[in-house]
This record gives structure tokens, C-alpha cells and sequence, in this order.
């Protein structure tokens, strides 16, 4: 099996504002001397990773296979289930501080009784065999709660949580606590599909975290391009214009138009081990993100644009060579009318010279073009899979 897959897309998309700064106006980089369009990664993972086109590929159900990714750990499922067992409130907010910090430290350093103080300072990706045994978990300190009856598990836990509050160096004692908690609630292998490939991060409990399988470039156009303002205004129905006809509303929206590359590196070797090895769920993860990087689109502004677009050109590149981007292709703006099609032969243009200058940069390729009609989407899967 080749390492690594290389995937290089070039989407065109309409009058949009996919990704935007704090400012509501799109997100931009200045590259070759020119701004561009960008869309950051973080903005295509997760329009990936919660597609319905991402999930439809895999062999099982969303709850099966993709995690969630939140800061309410604390306070939907631990603070609640306790509390839907029976637990008294108090006691549980007691609980529920101490036992998300398996994932993260708590937001404050106190609990000042609002619902915020029982979300875990960091967002954390769960997968769905975590949340069960946190789920079966619970059940059992409520039933130690609300009984005395506590089984390995709950003592163990209650013994890290009793020696830390009586250690002097508090800081210390929340590191070992913390780690005692990930290793009845957190697992190491056989992850859900979206963290194998996009990897997790725990800073307290770092052994838990995964690396990601997938590697996803900010997206950015291959030509200069100028944001613009919409001007809009909206109607009152029910303003008869007896005494007034102006909009009952008026607004300004930046927007940009352009052909957008995308660059993601798979390691397969990797994703094969972040599914504990599972071959066949490992094919059928690739095979669901190559149909949704090609088929799915970021989800800002698109009741205002419907600015949804297919790849219309695609490049597969498999081999155990050292993975590299093709964006070098595109630090002269590409110019013209014809611009994509020119900006698929600078592409050919770049790989081609990278395999003269440092030999051969891929074993194989796979490729489409919707503006010519060749090769398909299904081939690039096969391709990416085999």
C-alpha cells in the first residue's frame, strides 16, 4: 500500500462568502503579490466531517462512526445524567467538575453555579465508543451515590479524586487525576472516522490525542481578486407606502467570486492505524472523503449565495515519495478567459518539473475533468482506495 495520497482540487465558485474574518468579509492572503480568496481548513473539515455526503459513504450510522466535538461534556452528559439518575444537584456539579477533567480543565476555577462552569476550557472531539463508556460510567457513580454500591472503577476514581484534594500542590495533583480519568473514560485505538482522519488534541492527557491522518491546506484562488460590498435592502409587506416607501431595512455584506485550490496530503498508513487496523473501514473512509472534498462545500452565507460548487478538476497522486503542494503553480496570478483550463496546465506544468528536478514525486496518477468529461469521481475513489 502507497503511504500517501495526494489530492489537488480546483473549485470554482460563484459570488460567495464561504469563510469570513471577524469582520464578516471574506477571509483573504496575500500571495504572490496579490490577494486572494482563502478558505481556512478548519472551515472544510468541518463541512466535511458533518456532510450528509460524508456520512452516507461509511458502513454504519452517524452515531456509530462520528465523533462530536464540544465543550458541554461537563454539562449535557455528565452534570445531566447524574442528574436524571437521581443525584442531587450540588453533588453533582461536584462530580461533574472533577470528572471533565479526563478531557480538559474546567473553563473557571470556581463554580459560581451557572452552566459555565461545568464546560471544559477546550473544545473536545469524542468518539462514540468514549461516550458510551462515559455514559455507563456515570450510571455506575450515581448508583454509588445514591446507594454506596461502587464497583473498581468508581473506587478508583473517587481515590484520585480524594488525594488530590488533599495534596498541597494542586497543580500537580489535577495532572494525576487527569490521567487517571482518561484511562477509564478515553481510549487509544480504533477511533471514530473524523478524528482518525483530522486527529484530536488533549493537552492534559496527551497519550490520548491522534494524529491526523489528513492533512488539509487553507484553499485559495488561483487568480488576484478584489472583495466587494453587496448592497441590499428589504421590503416591509405589510408598509403600504401611505406615508413611507422606503426599505425597512438596509445592509452591506462583502463578497468574493473565484477558482479556488485545494491541497490535502493522507497518510494511509496512519488512518489504517488510528481504525485499529480495519481495513475495510479504512477503504471506506477514504472513499467518503474524496466524495465530500470534491462534492461539499463550507456552509457560511448560503441561504444569502448558494454558492455550492463540485470540483471541476481533480488530481490523485499515490506514493511513498515525500508529499508537496502544487501552490507554487499559482504564485503568478492565473490570467484570461480560459482560466481554468490554463490554470490545469500550469498544474501539469509544476508536477511535471518537480519530477524532473527531484525524480519521480508520485508512483501513480489519477485524475478528472468536468470541462472536458474525463474520468470520474467513482475512478479517483477506486484510485485513492486500491
Amino acid at each position: 500500500m502507497s503511504r500517501f495520497v495526494q489530492l489537488h482540487l480546483l473549485v470554482s465558485y460563484p459570488p460567495s462568502n464561504l469563510n469570513r474574518e471577524d469582520n464578516g468579509r471574506p477571509k483573504t492572503a496575500i500571495i504572490g503579490d496579490a490577494n486572494r480568496l482563502r478558505i481556512s481548513s478548519q472551515s472544510l473539515k468541518r463541512a466535511w466531517r458533518t456532510s450528509d455526503e460524508f456520512i452516507k459513504h461509511l458502513p454504519g450510522s452517524k452515531d456509530e462512526l462520528i465523533g462530536k466535538r464540544t465543550k458541554k461534556i461537563g454539562l449535557e452528559w455528565i452534570h445531566a445524567g447524574l442528574v436524571d439518575n437521581g443525584v442531587d444537584d450540588e453533588v453533582a456539579r461536584k462530580w461533574s467538575r472533577d470528572l471533565i477533567r479526563a478531557y480538559g480543565a474546567p473553563e473557571g476555577d470556581k463554580d459560581d453555579g451557572s452552566d459555565k462552569a461545568l464546560l471544559s476550557g477546550q473544545l473536545v472531539h469524542i468518539s462514540p465508543a468514549e461516550q458510551e463508556k462515559l455514559i455507563a460510567f456515570i450510571k455506575d457513580v450515581a448508583l454509588y451515590l445514591k446507594q454506596g454500591v461502587k464497583n473498581d472503577v468508581v473506587e478508583a476514581a473517587e481515590k484520585a479524586i480524594l488525594a488530590r484534594d488533599k495534596a498541597s500542590d494542586k497543580k500537580k495533583a489535577n495532572a494525576t487525576l487527569a490521567r487517571t480519568l482518561a484511562d477509564i473514560l478515553l481510549v487509544k485505538a480504533d477511533t471514530a472516522v473524523d478524528i482518525a482522519l483530522f486527529g484530536r488534541m488533549l493537552a492534559s492527557v496527551p497519550s490520548y490525542g491522534f494524529d491526523a491522518a489528513v492533512q488539509v491546506a487553507h484553499a485559495i484562488t488561483i487568480h488576484k481578486v478584489a472583495v466587494e460590498d453587496d448592497y441590499f435592502s428589504a421590503v416591509d409587506d405589510l408598509n403600504r407606502g401611505e406615508e413611507d416607501v422606503g426599505a425597512a431595512h438596509i445592509g452591506e455584506a462583502g463578497f468574493g467570486a473565484g477558482v479556488f485550490y485545494l491541497y490535502l496530503c493522507i497518510n494511509r498508513e496512519l488512518l489504517l492505524e488510528n481504525l485499529g487496523g480495519d481495513t475495510a473501514l479504512t477503504a471506506k473512509t477514504l472513499e467518503a472523503l474524496v466524495h465530500a472534498a470534491t462534492k461539499v462545500s463550507p456552509t457560511g452565507k448560503q441561504n444569502s449565495f448558494a454558492s455550492r460548487a463540485y470540483a471541476a478538476y481533480a488530481l490523485a497522486e499515490k506514493g511513498d515519495q515525500q508529499p508537496r503542494s502544487l501552490a507554487q503553480a499559482f504564485l503568478k496570478p492565473v490570467t484570461g478567459g480560459d482560466m481554468l483550463n490554463r490554470a490545469i496546465g500550469e498544474m501539469k506544468k509544476r508536477y511535471e518539473n518537480f519530477d524532473k528536478v527531484y525524480g519521480a514525486c508520485a508512483d501513480s496518477r489519477n485524475q478528472f475533468n468536468v470541462e472536458t468529461g474525463e474520468g470520474s469521481v467513482d475512478d479517483l475513489v477506486q484510485f485513492v482506495t486500491a
